[in-house]
């Protein structure tokens, strides 16, 4: 399968931004108040400027209507909050593509494409959730394909709130049945060949993204690298985790915050 061609904008950071987050795949839920604990209390005190949400902030996302009540309107809130001291930018996930401009607003968010290049500190980036990219995942694809479509998302926000989250919940049930039935090395990752065609596209020379669940910094050849965000997990036992990318004049560096 091809990489889809790309035509990324690029945001141009401001000379006072000295120190920038990347954070993804936190998977917000109501079974989850550890890690939106953790979420709220780094945007409270992170001394980043901006603070880049690239996708799967929340486990699911059943339209904007669902802001106002129970546990999405408490990360509405919380976003809003946080908004007033930094520049808070969203991505769309395979969980939470259908965040739209109404939440967007009511929760300071700016919302990206998917990829977008970032001009900052003297780096050019090339942000991208990366779902796009494994095209090893044919099913996947085929999915994707379907549900970022304007009739399917139409279809679906017409339907009664109760019974979306019915559905969402069937569709989570099925996606972890599925996770399970295989083992992690067996999980479809980035398609390196595609990679490198976006980065020369957005004449980039660092792809940074989530999804997988991996987190590492893979060599691509000629200069180019992926970096891979951490998920976060702090109802886990064994092995919580939180990471966060930071660039600042050091660089981009990888920041563990458990």
């Amino acid at each position: 399968m091809k990489s889809p061609d790309i035509d990324s904008p690029t945001l141009i950071a401001p000379p006072e931004w000295g120190v920038i987050d990347f954070l993804s795949d936190l998977h917000l839920a109501p079974a989850t108040p550890l890690t939106l604990a953790a979420l709220e209390q780094h945007l409270e005190h992170t001394p980043a400027q901006a603070v880049f949400l690239l996708g799967d902030i929340f486990e699911v996302w059943i339209g904007d209507d669902a802001r106002f009540e129970g546990f999405e309107a408490e990360c509405t809130a919380m976003l809003q909050r946080a908004s007033q001291k930094r520049r808070l930018f969203f991505m769309a996930g395979n969980r939470d593509f259908l965040l739209g401009k109404a939440m967007a607003q009511d929760a300071g968010l700016q919302l990206l494409p998917d990829p977008v290049a970032l001009e900052a500190l003297d780096q050019r980036l090339l942000l991208s959730h990366g779902d796009a990219l494994c095209l090893d995942d044919h099913d996947y694809q085929r999915f994707r394909s379907q549900v970022r479509g304007t009739d399917w998302q139409r279809e679906f926000l017409a339907q009664p709130l109760a019974q979306r989250r019915a559905i969402a919940r069937q569709m989570r049930e099925a996606s972890e049945l599925n996770k399970r039935q295989q083992s992690p090395q067996a999980w479809s990752d980035l398609d390196a060949d595609a990679c490198r065609d976006w980065l020369q596209q957005a004449r980039c020379q660092v792809l940074l993204h989530g999804h997988t669940h991996r987190p590492a910094v893979h060599d691509l050849g000629d200069g180019l690298r992926r970096w891979v965000l951490s998920d976060w997990d702090l109802e886990a036992e064994e092995f919580p985790r939180a990471d966060v990318l930071r660039l600042d004049a050091q660089g981009l560096r990888r920041i563990a915050l458990v």
